[in-house]
């Protein structure tokens, strides 16, 4: 009958059962395989042995523990008889126990984008790069940094991955918490704006190590020779296999390229997390597109929260408050007060005041203290008097429609939308230019050309290295190659002439155009 590991995170008795295997799995840990009930029942410290005993023979019938008799301490026929037994982990139990521990881990991981990870692989690639160049490069110093490199990398994709699958959690607007809210939205803007800046300045240099080590050259790649040495530096440390008869250079030829085969997918996962790929953008540019995204949301979040704080109040909480104040009254004329002040239900509220009684007002102040027969008349308006209305009767305003303003706004959006959208369609084209063939360029077009040289050059490590990067909005890759200082380019546009170097240019769009 086959019995489920994972039955003693269900059943009624779960916390014993979960201590017992924490103890089994720590002793492990500490190289000490098996386990008496008393040992057990010493570091629980609050159950019964008999407890203890039945829930480790519950475990061994799972298939969580293994039971071996335990004849150490037989001194008597009795004793041998009576059942006594030594409990160690099975490798199913183990294993659940992995996997539980993998649950909690990754149930409780937040994750977070780390700058000091992309600083970690920068330096570390800039290693590599330098022992790829030596004639005999250390193979410890290749395994280590290969080994570190793809721990740094692991853990900057797994917190990265965990960080934005639990941000739209951090987006749920709680109404009693909008002043923390709004201060930790406006915190995790900051953080995001800096994460991205940190990716889009690192990228550039990474991709360039990743395509210096990763491009053929006349004895294949420069990367090669350093995943041999650390496939080879593996197969010192592995244990032999029992039930393997083969031969034993068969056996390390087909070791060597299981490591081989090791290393070389770390390093496709490092350069599809970089590179743009054939059949999609690289994850780096994705992780970048999400972040934006994610700014986005939470600047709509805040614009809603703030929208409902300073919309229309809540008619019956502003009740419930009136009438708790109306109960804390502590006799009728408060009440009566508090009635008067809240609804405005005092004297004269029909009289209404001109403005040549307020000019009489400043010229002439009337005090307070003045006895209503000895102050002057208050002059009120006959229709006032006689109808009860100050203004005249008759139709409403008609409203004003702004339909004709609205147009002139949608139609000026269109046409810089179109201009932008032909600006990138006469530069985005994939293809290669020469700034020099350019000739006459529009505002928008120039415009553009002006920031793509900008983001461009700004990333460039050498004056005459070719250059490769992406736009700051990820949206366009741009690849520029000078042709040398004594070249020449001159652009015409509507407001001047703009004269540099000659450089050959190629924009690829990555998204589609807005």
């Amino acid at each position: 009958m086959t019995h489920s590991v994972f039955n003693h995170v269900v059943a009624e008795k779960a916390g014993l059962y979960r201590s017992i295997m924490g103890i089994f799995v720590e002793a492990k840990a500490h190289f000490t395989v098996h386990l008496r009930p008393e040992d057990v029942g010493q570091r629980l410290g609050t159950e019964p042995l008999e407890t203890i005993q039945a829930a480790l023979n519950q475990l061994v019938h799972w298939g969580n523990l293994e039971a071996d008799p335990d004849t150490a301490r037989v001194s008597t026929v009795e004793e041998f008889y009576r059942a006594s037994h030594l409990y160690q982990l099975t490798r199913a139990g183990e294993a659940a126990e992995q996997a539980l521990q993998v649950f909690d881990r990754e149930l409780g991981r937040r994750g977070a984008l780390q700058t000091v990870a992309l600083d970690d692989i920068r330096l570390r690639l800039r290693s590599l790069l330098q022992l790829s160049r030596q004639e005999r490069p250390d193979p410890m110093q290749v395994q280590l940094l290969l080994r570190d490199l793809a721990h740094v990398f692991t853990d900057l994709a797994e917190n990265a991955r965990a960080f934005m699958s639990g941000l739209s959690r951090t987006l749920e607007l709680r109404g009693q918490e909008e002043e923390a809210l709004i201060a930790y939205k406006e915190r995790l803007i900051g953080y995001i704006e800096r994460f991205i800046g940190d990716l889009t300045t690192s990228t550039a240099e990474i991709t360039g190590i990743i395509r210096s080590l990763d491009t053929p050259g006349e004895h294949g790649r420069p990367i090669d020779p350093l995943l041999d040495l650390a496939s080879e530096r593996d197969l010192e440390d592995r244990a032999p296999d029992v039930d393997d008869v083969r031969d034993p250079q068969t056996i390390r030829a087909e070791h060597h390229r299981e490591a081989r085969a090791h290393w070389e997918g770390h390093w496709e996962g490092l350069k599809r997390w970089f590179l743009d790929q054939p059949h999609g953008r690289a994850q780096a540019a994705l992780l970048r597109a999400q972040a934006r995204r994610a700014i986005s949301q939470l600047l709509e979040a805040i614009q809603r929260l703030n929208a409902r704080r300073l919309g229309r109040s809540d008619r019956s909480a502003d009740f419930r408050t009136l009438a708790r104040w109306f109960l804390e009254c502590g006799d009728d004329g408060q009440a009566h007060r508090l009635w008067r002040a809240a609804f405005g239900l005092h004297s004269a509220r029909h009289l209404g005041v001109d403005p040549d009684t307020l000019a009489r007002w400043e010229e002439a102040p009337i005090p307070p203290q003045t006895p209503w027969r000895e102050a002057p008349p208050l002059r009120i308006s006959p229709r006032l008097r006689t109808t009860g209305r100050y203004g005249k009767r008759g139709a409403l305003p008609r409203l004003r429609r702004r339909g004709r303003e609205k147009d002139l706004l949608a139609a000026q959006v269109a046409q810089e939308a179109e201009q932008l959208r032909q600006a990138r369609a006469t530069l985005a084209t994939g293809e290669t230019l020469q700034l020099s063939t350019l000739g006459q360029l529009d505002r928008q077009a120039f415009h553009l050309l002006l920031r793509l040289l900008a983001d461009a050059l700004s990333s460039a490590e050498q004056p005459d290295a070719p250059i490769t990067t992406t736009t700051g909005d990820g949206s366009l890759r741009i690849e520029l190659l000078p042709l040398g200082p004594g070249t020449q380019a001159s652009i015409h546009t509507p407001d001047g002439i703009l004269t540099g170097h000659d450089y050959r240019l190629r924009v690829t769009e990555l998204e589609s155009a807005p």
